[in-house]
């Protein structure tokens, strides 16, 4: 027979889901948030609990993860909202994954051929995205240049770190602390299409911004 902690558990946070489907969205970021917070919540306090007398720390674990997790997703969803208002440029892609938001910009439109040099119609959608951050500034920011294969790998490598570091360098120019953001290069490690075609070749010539937030 199943011990009551573990019967307990799942249930507290079904109850919490539930919770907020009365207010948010069951497809909003913010409800996803809600949901592992409350679930990781549970979990955490079943481990550190060491008994079933104790599962009133159970339900307490959950209601506080679930508390920080909507509040995180919140954020993300209120962010990524006014950022694509703030940029209205359809080639910049903003994906809210419920922990993180990425930003993508393909890299034909951020930098000249073989070139780490942002170009100066792009520079303006990267302060904006610099303002962006400073009115959330309880967040890391991971700036990843990617490339495709042509040509060597370790001059892929490199370029990428170039132009990682490019983007990174506006970001902070334009008053993101330096030390949120971190630049580095994948090359042609991480493709998210295939190389055998122009198409698939320009979607991995990208750089991703990635911003998490913390716990402050």
């Amino acid at each position: 027979m199943k011990s009551p902690l573990y019967i307990a558990i799942p249930l507290v946070a079904s109850f919490g889901l539930s919770a907020c489907m009365d207010t948010y969205d069951t497809n909003s970021k913010t409800t996803q948030g809600v949901a592992l917070g409350a679930a990781l919540g549970g979990i955490t306090a079943a481990a550190t609990s060491g008994s079933n007398d104790k599962l009133a720390k159970v339900a307490v674990g959950a209601m506080i993860g679930g508390a920080v997790g909507g509040a995180i997703g919140q954020q993300l969803d209120k962010q990524a909202a006014d950022l694509r208002q703030d940029l209205g440029n359809d080639d910049v892609q903003i994906v809210n994954t419920g922990s993180q938001l990425i930003v993508t910009m393909p890299q034909d439109i951020l930098f000249a051929t073989d070139s780490a040099v942002v170009v100066p119609s792009l520079q303006s959608d990267l302060r904006t995205l610099a303002y962006n951050l400073q009115d959330y500034p309880n967040t890391t920011v991971q700036v990843i240049g990617h490339t495709d294969n042509t040509g060597s790998a370790s001059y892929n490598q490199e370029l990428s770190t170039r132009r990682a570091s490019a983007v990174a360098t506006i970001l902070t120019a334009n008053g993101v602390s330096t030390g949120r953001v971190h630049a580095f290069g994948r090359g042609e490690d991480q493709p998210v299409a295939t190389n055998l075609t122009a198409e698939g070749r320009a979607q991995n010539r990208r750089v991703e911004i990635i911003i998490t937030p913390t716990s402050a």
